[in-house]
């Protein structure tokens, strides 16, 4: 039981650096002394704005302080129970315990994912880098690890867009996971995975390290994102792979070019040219969203004077399976010795201990 207190005040503890629970008190503190201003209705939409922040961080800072005291009582009852060896308290401990366990379960995604757009579904795009045919492998050993991930999570997850490589594995791919908080769940994700292991496409069995690059964007409204017919490039093909241009003879495979920006989609596994065209849309709306973000964050870091590097090489994680086995996240320094567990979708505890690490926010 000791244990199990002492794992939870952990779990707490992180959740409210997370959080920033000091933050919110400050910005309920700053938000009630510029709403007693006698010229805080002045503006009225810039007041209601800010009435609907203070409420948000009420609510949430009051959730987790209530919290934290159902800690803090359990902690006393079981000191209680200790001293006075009293079975009944012992049992009411571990009942309370549980049901706080399941609360801060529910609670930790409602905590971390406050983004506009973390509700919502997303895509979510592998391409295989460096490498050759090994990174083509890896590419595709990342694809069916997120599908089993999605699986498990309860997510609906299909494949709308895949090109197959020359000798094996997948060049790219593209799901579409659909589910509450999907989005906000799958963004850590985005950067540079790389895989050491010996490579089974080496004749002389040496080690080789892969790279493939994942993209997570949310599916935004189409008022979300308005897209010029005249922007784009419209281009049908006939789709690659089983059942595609060997057997399709109609060009049913769409590639839309946003010419001002250079984003190229593609998608061919639907059955007609307008379902490809359609989907192909919706990948682009989600990349142009994203796109417009990281503009709007590049902006405020130069007039801080201080403006990020976004780099393509960025790499997030390594998955080692020679000469030793281990998944490390380099961001969070989060561990797991398991790789094959991994690599059937048990990827949880990366994603925890980015979202925790606050690192969510700058996503």
């Amino acid at each position: 039981m000791e244990e199990r207190i002492r794992d939870l005040r952990e779990r707490f503890a992180r959740l409210g650096r997370g959080i920033d629970v000091d933050g919110l008190r400050e910005k309920v503190r700053a938000l009630e002394e510029e709403m007693s201003r006698p010229d805080f209705w002045a503006d009225r939409n810039a007041a209601q704005t800010k009435v609907k922040e203070l409420e948000e961080a009420r609510r949430r800072l009051a959730r987790y302080e209530a919290l934290v005291k159902e800690l803090e009582d359990i902690e006393v009852l079981w000191e209680l129970a200790r001293e006075e060896e009293d079975e009944a308290v012992r049992e009411e401990v571990a009942q309370r315990l549980s049901q706080l366990e399941g609360e801060f379960e529910r609670a930790r995604l409602e905590f971390l994912l406050t983004g506009p757009y973390d509700p919502n579904d997303c895509f979510l795009a592998i391409n295989a880098g460096a490498g050759g045919t090994d990174a083509m492998d890896w590419a595709e050993m990342l694809l069916r690890m997120y599908t089993k991930f999605c699986e498990k999570a309860g997510f609906e997850a299909r494949v709308v867009d895949e090109t197959p490589g020359e000798e094996a594995g997948i060049k790219s791919a593209t799901l579409e996971v659909r589910g509450r908080y999907a989005y906000g769940i799958l963004k850590g994700e985005t950067g540079v995975h790389r895989l050491v292991r010996i490579s089974p496409f080496d004749a002389a069995h040496r080690r080789h390290t892969s790279f493939a690059a994942v993209t997570v964007t949310p599916i935004v409204p189409e008022s979300d994102v308005e897209i010029d017919e005249g922007d784009l490039l419209i281009e049908t093909f006939r789709s690659s792979g089983p059942g595609g241009q060997h057997m399709q003879k109609n060009e049913t495979a769409v590639r839309i070019t946003h010419i001002p920006t250079g984003i190229v989609v593609t998608c061919q596994n639907e059955r007609s040219q307008y379902q490809n065209k359609m989907t192909a849309l919706r990948i682009l709306r989600a990349r142009l969203r994203a796109l417009m973000e990281q503009e709007r964050v590049r902006k405020i870091e130069e007039l801080r004077g201080k403006l990020a590097e976004i780099e393509w090489g960025h790499q997030i994680r390594s998955y080692v399976l020679q000469p030793y086995q281990l998944v490390k996240d380099h961001r969070t320094e989060a561990e797991v010795g398991n790789v094959q567990a991994v690599l059937d979708g048990e990827i949880w505890p990366f994603i925890w201990a980015w979202l925790e690490s606050g690192q969510r926010t700058k996503a």
